[in-house]
């Protein structure tokens, strides 16, 4: 049923890892969903029927979020079928890896459309759209504190982001919208693990004080502060979501 006084949240790509936890949690908070995806209709789903299940509300909208144009028709599915959000959250994101010498063109131009553009496009949107009073996280990564080799140009990306974060945050002064980000440090989903030996799992995990990898729903509770009541008072900041990585 309907709740003309429920908050309402947009996450891209909220499907799967980070962001389907992130959904997830969102919705045990009190919020509608918009589950945002590119390609895996059937991961968006499932995550829609688990929130449904536990009496939420949630769709799954398809979006590329390097396209402007769908960005834009994201945002308007989400006033037809909910209402005006309150919340956005930039959890879609690709990383692929190689030194800044092996760094193809194409390597380059996808990781920052995705990342970089389909941030900057969503940003855009919600300034012009958003309800004044709402919440904006961004994802960074906590490779722009740690700098490690190959991870040159997703980590320009989301270093851009963070500044995006601060400034949109000045931006939108006198409308109380907050902008964050999050910058989690290694975390165990398909995007982290795959391609990875055992061994080179376990030494990333060791490597911050915790001696664990961070789990999703480590970042989906990082987020929530931010989205929630509690995080009224924080605005412009990157969090570093890492268990004392850096």
């Amino acid at each position: 049923m309907s709740n003309p006084d429920q908050k309402i949240a947009i996450v891209t790509g909220g499907s799967r890892g980070i962001g389907a936890a992130i959904s997830r949690r969102l919705a045990t908070d009190g919020f509608a969903v918009v589950v945002n995806y590119a390609g895996n209709e059937k991961a968006a789903l499932e995550v829609v029927a688990d929130i449904e299940a536990a009496g939420g509300r949630a769709l799954a909208a398809k979006a590329d979020v390097s396209n402007p144009a769908e960005v834009a028709a994201l945002f308007d599915r989400t006033e037809e079928a909910l209402g005006i959000p309150s919340v956005l959250v930039n959890s879609a994101g690709i990383m692929q890896l190689a030194p800044v010498a092996e760094s193809s063109d194409a390597l380059f131009d996808s990781i920052v459309d995705i990342n970089l553009k389909g941030t900057f496009n969503t940003l855009r949107e919600a300034a012009r759209r958003m309800q004044d009073g709402g919440r904006i996280v961004n994802l960074s990564t906590s490779v722009v504190g740690t700098k490690l080799p190959g991870y040159g140009v997703y980590t320009a990306t989301k270093a851009a982001v963070e500044a995006l974060t601060a400034i949109l945050s000045k931006e939108l002064r006198g409308r109380n919208i907050t902008v964050n980000a999050i910058a989690p440090g290694p975390v165990a989903t398909e995007l982290f693990l795959n391609g990875k030996s055992p061994e080179l799992i376990d030494q990333l995990a060791r490597m911050a004080p915790l001696e664990r990898l961070g789990e999703p729903e480590d970042i989906a509770s990082a987020v929530a502060f931010l989205a929630g009541p509690d995080g009224g008072w924080i605005n412009g900041q990157t969090l570093r979501a890492n268990g004392g990585l850096v």
